[in-house]
């Protein structure tokens, strides 16, 4: 039923691309409690949910670098015995549901995953009476909340980080342009929410069909909001998908980006073909802290002769927030008051945080594609008392 790996703790170490997923939401999880008790001088149970065994491409190399991410991070531990019990999904609903109870039945204190927003939801909600905590690699901020929370980079930590600094830069005066889908709506709504806060004014936000007429057809829309005195233009499209054609398209239209600053919600660096792209040139987008991404990409390469996939840090950041806690040998180490104390926790990627609505907070960089190069203009905090926050 399960795979067992154990080890011992070192220090907390060295994120994750954007990965869209967004899934409808059958019921919210509740807080029953607010987790359980725990004995620190002994192994502590940890389940591991990955999707093996799904029929969808890839989610089986996913699921093999979330383990291998996991084991890496565990072999980083000392003092702290860490059980890690790993579950298969297979990327369904059901089958997650069920893998959370049987873990929960095995003594796992704490679950690991899983990816899909929809599996996340219904194995929080079927432990959510066991007083088990979920720390889902899922995005979905739409699910999070209760004993449910979500390690996967959000639009809305992203929106903050860059709004913050687009208003800094003078550049607060902003038009959002995005796809008519979920994710594409929640895009705007952070950007919305991010400029409430910030002092940013946001100008107006254009809507698109998700298709390449639908794209064409908007950009007059787009055009003429920034002619109202928008000085910058948020676009939640991915690089595979409208983002190309969108900046070309906004270049013929007219729209100046000497001017009128570009800003994307996803990473433009990633497929690295994009940095190509004329359209994309001088555009910033934010990303986790370099260094330590390229620190954990070379170890993990070493140690398992392959690159990570992009969200397997997840993983990483998972055993490192519970290794953390469970090394201060208190016996509520795992309650949802611990998992969201405010200094956080050193990840993959740089510093991060759950948060008590149980999405998170992580220090990004603010990166500009400057002649076909990424350069980091504005560096990711070190804590979260730096700039950036």
């Amino acid at each position: 039923m399960f795979a067992v790996f154990k080890a011992a703790r070192k220090a907390i170490a060295p994120l994750a691309a954007s990965l869209s997923l967004f899934a409808v939401t059958a019921c919210q999880p509740v807080a029953i409690g607010d987790g359980p008790s725990i004995n620190t001088n002994a192994p502590v149970p940890v389940a591991l949910l990955v999707p093996h065994g799904s029929p969808n491409a890839g989610d089986d190399l996913l699921a093999q670098s979330l383990e291998n991410a996991a084991r890496l991070a565990i072999s980083d531990l000392e003092g702290v015995n860490i059980e890690l019990r790993v579950y298969a999904t297979a990327g369904d609903p059901v089958q997650a549901r069920g893998q959370a109870l049987a873990a929960v039945q095995d003594g796992a204190k704490i679950i690991l995953g899983p990816v899909y927003g929809e599996s996340a939801n219904a194995a929080a909600v079927a432990v959510a009476s066991r007083g088990v905590n979920v720390l889902s690699f899922s995005n979905n901020t739409t699910i999070a909340g209760g004993n449910l929370f979500i390690l996967g980079p959000t639009f809305q930590n992203t929106a903050d980080r860059l709004v913050s600094f687009a208003s800094a830069q003078g550049k607060g005066r902003i038009v959002v342009a995005h796809d008519n889908s979920v994710a594409g709506q929640l895009g705007r709504n952070a950007v919305q929410s991010a400029a409430a806060r910030s002092g940013a004014e946001m100008v107006g936000a254009v809507a698109y069909e998700k298709s390449q007429q639908g794209v064409i057809r908007a950009i007059p829309a787009i055009r003429s909001e920034v002619q109202k005195g928008a000085d910058a233009v948020f676009m939640t499209a991915l690089t595979e998908g409208a983002l190309p054609l969108l900046t070309q398209l906004l270049d013929e239209s007219g729209v100046d980006p000497e001017t009128t600053q570009y800003i994307g919600l996803t990473r433009w660096d990633i497929p690295p073909q994009t940095l190509e792209l004329p359209g994309v040139q001088g555009g910033w987008f934010a990303m986790p802290d370099p260094p330590m991404t390229q620190r954990f990409s070379s170890r993990y390469t070493t140690a398992f002769g392959t690159a990570p996939h992009p969200i397997g840090g997840l993983s990483y950041d998972g055993i490192a927030a519970i290794g953390a806690l469970v090394q201060a040998g208190n016996s509520d180490a795992l309650t949802a008051a611990a998992l969201t104390q405010g200094a956080g926790f050193q990840g993959v990627n740089g510093i991060f945080r759950l948060l008590e609505d149980g999405t998170n907070e992580r220090g990004l960089a603010v990166a500009q594609i400057q002649n076909k190069q990424v350069v980091v203009i504005d560096p990711a905090p070190r804590s979260f008392a730096g700039s950036g926050f």
